[in-house]
């Protein structure tokens, strides 16, 4: 029986110890890998802490100036240049801290690499990062006038495909179409694909360009189809209406030609 009075102590003092692993003096606590022992920090900027957190001056030089920031001491250098940016005009993505001769990180916090009240840091404009930025911004708005311009082909085209069909459902049914009328559909749509010639793209744009492409080729390739059934159709019209024409010429000679007679002999009676 005191054998098993002892365990159950002893269960409940790891049991106690492990509850304080968690949370010890209203702090919480959290085990590294190493087996350190350290005070758990939690990101989440909207929580209450039981015990304050100090805020810090810092003095940052940018040029020739010097700014004076009080920020939380927890904060990390990303917050600080959100913070700058304020004052500077210069852009968070645009900036190098440097502290203590070494640029830091975005995510790093001001405590833990020993920024304190009164410490002083340089900011310097990354220039690289512009550059890109600007590029970037560049790149993104000829992208946007290159989707317009492929856009507008895209409407001009439908218009056109829309006549092909009309002129497709005449010649399909044994009509005809002026010739002349398929050929400038045809010119029409290949000035459409001058145009997506010009337009310079990449990614998703240029994958809507040859899709325009290959629907101006495919009407085309119809119109050429279209323009031969159109002659074929012209000319058995054309040998029916030639064979008309003659028949009705000579029905019109051989009633003349009576008439001749008969005002003929009318006159030798006179």
């Amino acid at each position: 029986m005191m054998k098993k009075t002892n365990c159950n102590n002893n269960n409940n003092y790891n049991n106690n110890n492990h509850n304080n692993v968690g949370k010890m003096g209203g702090l919480e606590w959290e085990m590294r890998p190493g087996g350190m022992l350290v005070q758990k920090r939690n990101l989440d900027s909207n929580r209450n802490y039981s015990i304050p957190i100090p805020t810090i001056k810092v003095l940052v030089k940018y040029g020739s100036y010097y700014h004076e920031i009080h920020i939380n001491s927890h904060a990390t250098f990303g917050e600080l240049k959100k913070m700058l940016a304020e004052v500077t005009g210069l852009q968070p993505q645009d900036q190098k801290l440097i502290f203590k001769d070494k640029e830091r990180e975005s995510k790093s916090f001001l405590d833990v690499s020993g920024v304190k009240d009164g410490s002083k840091i340089v900011l310097v404009q990354d220039i690289i990062s512009q550059e890109k930025r600007f590029l970037e911004s560049r790149r993104n708005s000829n992208m946007e006038r290159a989707m317009k311009s492929v856009v507008e082909v895209a409407i001009e085209v439908d218009q056109l495909i829309s006549q092909v069909k009309a002129k497709e459902s005449v010649i399909c049914k044994g009509g005809r179409v002026a010739e002349k009328e398929l050929l400038t559909l045809i010119e029409l749509l290949m000035s459409q694909m001058i145009k997506l010639d010009g337009i310079v793209a990449d990614g998703e744009v240029k994958l809507k360009r040859k899709t325009q492409v290959v629907r101006i080729q495919k009407y085309i390739e119809i119109l050429d189809r279209l323009k031969a059934q159109n002659a074929m159709a012209t000319t058995r019209y054309g040998g029916s209406q030639v064979g008309l024409v003659v028949s009705q010429q000579q029905q019109r000679e051989q009633r003349n030609f009576s008439n001749g007679l008969m005002l003929t002999s009318k006159w030798e009676k006179y």
